[in-house]
């Protein structure tokens, strides 16, 4: 874990200061070290990132996939890195080098460390960012949960009969689910 300025929370502040350290989220001014990905979780964004970014204009659409900070709110400063987030390129707002506006749909691939709470909480700073969809890949049962923000809360969608995953707010993109999964 990285060192604390002289609290057991960091600001938003005191964090800018503080040297980069890849795979950390802060919630709620706490400093969380993740250990890095396994090399299935990867290949699912890596797989993810490669089949959706050619459906997309690059100039309206940018596709960031981790590690970067994406702001939920400054204070009490939580930070999420989502494992992939598309982003209407209108709608990106940028300062400190850190993301600051919602992207229109997260992808996020579930470790077997993962618990409950902790993705509750994800879910819970994505809702309350404004996020509308989340993609939540389960790579042990290869399972995946499609949710919309309705009314403050999100609400799981079933998976398309045909297997293939539509962002509702990016139409003319397709992803076959089984196309995902590593080897």
């Amino acid at each position: 874990m990285a060192s604390l300025p002289h609290s057991k929370t960091v600001t938003y502040e005191e964090w800018l200061r503080m040297p980069e350290v890849k795979n950390e989220e802060v919630v709620n001014g706490e400093i969380r070290t993740m250990p890095a990905p396994n090399l299935d979780h990867t290949d699912i964004v890596q797989n993810l990132y490669d089949l959706i970014r050619p459906q997309l204009n690059k100039r309206e659409v940018t596709v960031y996939n981790s590690p970067f900070d994406l702001i939920i709110r400054r204070a009490p400063l939580t930070a999420r890195q989502p494992d992939l987030a598309v982003f209407q390129a209108s709608t990106i707002v940028k300062r400190d080098g850190r993301m600051h506006s919602a992207p229109q749909l997260v992808v996020e691939v579930r470790s077997p460390a993962n618990t409950r709470r902790e993705r509750a909480e994800k879910l819970a700073d994505y809702a309350r960012l404004g996020v509308p969809e989340v993609w939540a890949f389960s790579p042990g049962d290869r399972t995946v949960e499609v949710l919309y923000l309705e009314d403050g809360q999100y609400r799981r969608q079933p998976l398309p009969a045909d297997g293939i995953l539509r962002p509702k707010l990016f139409p003319n993109v397709e992803v076959q689910v089984s196309e995902i999964w590593p080897d």
